[in-house]
């Protein structure tokens, strides 16, 4: 699953429109719907925005010549959330 698939499900777990999503993470509302569509021409700097606002990080993972990608949420209790495609 692509990241805007996930970051799609962590906005509608947490109630908001793309418009009120858009609005609170300080990106505009069609790049909203750009990245929760899986356009490839959607900016690093605002995936990392919107990933900024729901609290996690990304890094962008190597193997074997295959590029991946995982976000991670850190709790004050030590738990790591993670969401990320399995390259």
């Amino acid at each position: 699953m692509g990241i805007g698939k996930k970051i799609k499900e962590i906005r509608k777990q947490i109630k908001l429109t793309q418009q009120e999503f858009a609005l609170r993470s300080g990106v505009g509302l069609r790049f909203v719907r750009d990245l929760e569509q899986g356009k490839k021409t959607v900016r690093l700097d605002k995936i990392n925005q919107v990933l900024d606002f729901l609290g996690y990080h990304l890094e962008i993972l190597k193997n074997e010549n295959k590029l991946g990608w995982l976000a991670a949420k850190y709790g004050t209790d030590g738990e790591v959330q993670k969401i990320g495609d399995k390259k």
